[in-house]
């Protein structure tokens, strides 16, 4: 974080004709995703502002990966200070509610937010002028100048096209999938869903809508869901998709030892530091990344652009992409890089 206080005191101590150069260091350690950059980039518009940006929580891997965009866009642009913070945890509802509330009446030009409570922060917003944007959890208010986060139905087909593909690499010739899914109801699980079942079914499979398993996103429910499934289907099951990759990890080392089992395709989402492993190491199949770096980076862009004028589309896409047994290690590096830059 540029140390902007300290810039001013220095440059009051020489004489009035003297002024700070403004250049960054040529070495930032994270390069901007390219196709995030706009026509009118905002170091050219002449205004110094302050963002905040208040995640979820700080303390996990994927939320590392969110700060290192946004601490990335501060680093390569002299005239933005960005502000990270996040509440203790994913469960911290009164404390990232709080952090909010504080933040709305100070001083910042602008906020990113990613809220555990989309409908309480909606309130909470209510009225505000600033230029306020949700990353990767839709805040519905019109306050909210644009959503920052991934097209979840079109990774989910991205990523189930090509366990289709696989599968067929594989031998299968029926092939079938059945997703052990996260939340029933829940938007992002129903989007991914819809989005493997149109990808796999793009390649000539069939997604088992009837049997789908509902794990509450969460590992242990996806082993007696596999468990489940190995007991209806004895004889394998080309895919098996999960909400996430915690899920998917579980399911694959439940039918691990299972002869029938040894060329399902398991097909997690988030492509994480672990799934990378676990592709590597043959514990998993393939995974769907979303682009956490790049949501954290064009989180900040957007709320920029709105500042200096310009105009912010209401969704903005921050991308996807498979990860798979030949790219994972370099999935792997990048990862660690980002970790790396917000230590």
């Amino acid at each position: 974080m540029k140390k902007r206080l300290l810039a001013m005191l220095l440059a009051g101590a020489m004489c009035a004709g003297l002024t700070a150069c403004g250049d960054k260091p040529a070495d930032t350690q994270q390069p901007a995703d390219p196709g995030a950059s706009t026509d009118q980039p905002a170091d050219n518009a002449g205004g110094n502002y302050k963002i905040d940006v208040i995640l979820k929580t700080t303390a996990s891997e994927y939320w590392q990966y969110v700060m290192a965009g946004a601490q990335a866009y501060d680093n390569e642009h002299d005239n933005v200070t960005v502000e990270i913070k996040g509440a203790p945890s994913e469960t911290s509802y009164d404390e990232q509610l709080n952090m909010i509330q504080t933040d709305l009446a100070s001083d910042y030009d602008g906020f990113v937010i990613a809220p555990l409570q989309a409908d309480m922060v909606a309130n909470l917003i209510k009225g505000q002028t600033k230029p306020v944007v949700a990353c990767d959890t839709k805040i519905e208010a019109p306050e909210i100048i644009s959503f920052v986060g991934t097209g979840n139905e079109e990774a989910g087909k991205l990523g189930g096209a090509a366990a289709a593909k696989m599968a067929k690499e594989r031998g299968w010739e029926e092939i079938k999938a059945i997703e052990i899914a996260g939340v029933e109801g829940d938007t992002t699980n129903s989007d991914r869903m819809a989005g493997y079942k149109a990808g796999i079914e793009s390649e000539g499979g069939t997604f088992l809508d009837d049997e789908v398993q509902y794990a509450d996103a969460v590992a242990d429910k996806a082993v007696a869901a596999m468990e489940g499934i190995i007991s209806k289907f004895p004889e394998g099951i080309a895919i098996i998709c999960a909400n996430n990759d915690d899920m998917a990890m579980a399911a694959a080392k439940v039918a691990a030892n299972n002869e029938n089992y040894k060329n399902t395709v398991f097909l997690g989402f988030d492509g994480t530091m672990s799934a990378c492993n676990a592709i590597l190491e043959g514990r998993l199949t393939m995974s769907v990344a979303q682009m956490a770096y790049e949501m954290g980076y064009k989180s900040v862009e957007a709320v920029v652009t709105k500042l200096d004028g310009g105009e912010v589309e209401a969704f903005i896409n921050s991308g996807a992409d498979v990860v798979t047994p030949e790219n994972a290690q370099q999935r792997k590096d990048t990862l660690q890089g980002y970790l790396d830059s917000v230590k």
